[in-house]
């Protein structure tokens, strides 16, 4: 079991301190989702043009890969197309220099829906970065959240959007917003699922409360078994929302209690 983070989880940390973690705490790879105060990951420095061969010789190093790029770039806004293109593309190209295989793009904006979402500027727009990505060896997914939390929606649009276009499956809200069971959003994804967000949670007052790993009722041996059974060879990364919610343990607490938690599984 290929076992990751995202830097969500430790806004504060510097990008040495991340690699640190990751080698000390015996993950795989590191998912980045912004260092510090830059979200945008092509201004992170250690990913810049001249910068990029540096940094992949440190992670080598450290027996780390670097999983994903996780973009904010929303497929679903027609008003921002050029301005969303233009920013996956440049996640694509810190990619290519990276050797990163996939980036993440967003087909709504949260976890659960709030609007319609209107699928064909969805599609248009992911079509045209999944194009320039084709050519770059890069791998463009979305993730399941909000409308496209729904798995059968999520296939229908990767299959029309092109080969290289695959799911981040975040085994939290198909669960626990469509009610869907591991077995059903696997069999309806299949291959399709690239990479995979863990969280756990529970409810409270109609409210979803994020915990660590086990303190919730979210499935999660279960998406563990059924993604196996699929021959599943990705990375399970812990998606801990810590910078859009600082009263969640701090990183170091919440990276070693996952690390323990997935090993023993």
């Amino acid at each position: 079991m290929k076992l990751s983070f995202s830097t969500l989880g430790c806004p504060e940390w510097s990008f040495s301190e991340i690699v640190s973690t990751a080698k000390d705490f015996g993950y795989d790879g590191i998912e980045i989702r912004g260092v510090r105060n830059v979200m945008d990951v092509p201004r992170i420095p250690q990913f810049s043009p001249e910068n990029a061969p540096e940094t992949k010789k440190l992670l080598a190093g450290k027996g780390l890969e670097i999983i994903c790029l996780t973009s904010a770039c929303y497929m679903n806004v027609p008003d921002y197309t050029q301005d969303t293109i233009y920013q996956a593309i440049a996640y694509v190209d810190t990619a290519q220099d990276m050797g990163v295989k996939y980036i993440r793009v967003l087909a709504d904006f949260g976890p659960q829906i709030a609007q319609p979402v209107d699928g064909e500027v969805v599609l248009g727009n992911l079509k045209k970065v999944a194009d320039y990505a084709a050519c770059r060896n890069v791998e463009v997914l979305i993730e399941t959240n909000g409308y496209f939390a729904d798995s059968k929606r999520a296939l229908t649009l990767v299959q029309k959007a092109g080969d290289n276009v695959g799911v981040i499956w975040d085994i939290h809200h198909p669960y626990r917003f469509f009610g869907e069971s591991p077995a059903q959003t696997v069999k309806v994804l299949g291959g399709r699922i690239k990479h995979v967000h863990v969280k756990d949670s529970k409810m409270a007052d109609g409210k979803v409360g994020y915990t660590m790993m086990g303190y919730g009722d979210v499935p999660i041996r279960e998406c563990v078994l059924e993604l196996e059974k699929i021959g599943y060879g990705g990375s399970f990364c812990l998606e801990w929302v810590k910078r859009w919610n600082l009263s969640l343990e701090e990183p170091g607490i919440a990276f070693a209690q996952y690390a323990g938690y997935m090993k023993k599984l």
